[in-house]
């Protein structure tokens, strides 16, 4: 449910405006060059699409803190507390390339088909350079991270948070993998797999833009905070978004999650009320239908686990938002209390 308090800011004009934005800087901050098929596998992914919802984060973070008006400052060159120029483009590709490291080694550990509706990296280049983009992809990060042009304190710090991050996302990945041939997972072990795995990145798109432009601890924190929270909803909401939007719309296989065995928030739920999850859908996956789906999809309701996993999003989301009291009144606050409820309502 939307914030009434966000006032009439249109949250989906603000992120398409940054997104176009961010787009612009990665075309011009990873170009193809040689070896060429190595960075076409880098980019495909990133010219595949996405919403660019960290970077966007990252992007309003910086107006939030520095109390700058949205889109009126150049973003290469973002005044810092101190009135010094910071290139907080450079961080937001970082993010984002970060991201997209992920997507494509995630797609390989799950030997997945799809991703934002093109064939994954690894089908439509090949295994070896699909890992090599994933890692040139890692390195690039931290380049463009060190060349924000922050001062040497707050760069340190940033690059330390960047790097801690990316460890939890591979302890995050290791601990979902680790799930699916366990016979029992609690609920609280997937919110803290899922804090690992997902919702670090978007901590350290909200906090490192503060640290980089000079934010009090307790402002940084509060927005690490933030980003915890709506980045677990994010993490729920995919995995109902998973059962519920067609293949077509959600750009890979739906039901991939029940199909794999993957534990989410809707699964272990029905497993407590006594649901046999194991018997959802035909044993031979290759046979599974849209119809297998729509009949799993309806026993999970029954059992009353969607509706579960909706509510705790939202209650996550209510808590994130509460993490940004710290910040000063104005649109960039209002945006990024807008984009915690879309995190939650956005339909693919």
């Amino acid at each position: 449910m939307t914030d009434p308090d966000a006032g009439d800011v249109d949250v989906d004009r603000a992120i398409h405006e940054r997104r176009e934005l961010v787009n612009d800087a990665i075309v011009e901050r990873l170009p193809v060059q040689e070896p060429a098929r190595l960075y076409e596998a880098s980019r495909y992914l990133l010219d595949a699409g996405g919403k660019r919802l960290r970077p966007t984060m990252l992007l309003l973070v910086a107006e939030a803190v520095t109390g700058t008006e949205p889109l009126t400052a150049n973003y290469d060159a973002f005044p810092d507390v101190e009135g010094e120029a910071v290139d907080v483009m450079s961080a937001a590709v970082s993010i984002e390339v970060i991201q997209s490291f992920t997507l494509i080694h995630d797609d390989i550990m799950d030997d997945d088909d799809l991703r934002r509706g093109v064939p994954a990296v690894h089908r439509e280049f090949d295994l070896e350079t699909a890992i090599l983009a994933g890692d040139t992809l890692y390195s690039k990060a931290f380049e463009y991270m060190l060349g924000t042009g922050a001062p040497p304190e707050r760069a340190v710090r940033a690059l330390d948070r960047l790097a801690t991050t990316c460890t939890e996302i591979c302890e995050g990945q290791a601990f979902d993998v680790e799930f699916e041939g366990r016979n029992s997972v609690t609920t609280d072990e997937y919110l803290g797999m899922v804090e690992l795995k997902t919702a670090v990145l978007y901590a350290a798109a909200a906090a490192i833009p503060a640290v980089l432009l000079g934010a009090g601890e307790e402002t940084v924190e509060s927005l690490a905070g933030y980003g915890l929270d709506v980045g677990r909803a994010f993490q729920i909401q995919d995995d109902l978004l998973d059962l519920t939007t067609p293949s077509e719309q959600l750009g890979k296989r739906r039901g991939s999650d029940l199909v794999e065995g993957k534990r989410t928030l809707v699964t272990l739920h029905a497993r407590e009320q006594g649901l046999d999850v194991d018997s959802l859908l035909p044993d031979d996956v290759g046979e599974v239908s849209e119809a297998d789906v729509d009949r799993a999809v309806t026993r999970l309701e029954e059992a009353g686990s969607i509706e579960y996993a909706r509510e705790t999003a939202l209650d996550l989301v209510s808590s994130g938002k509460a993490n940004l009291e710290p910040l000063p009144e104005g649109e960039p606050k209002e945006l990024l209390a807008a984009i915690a409820d879309y995190l939650v309502e956005r339909e693919y």
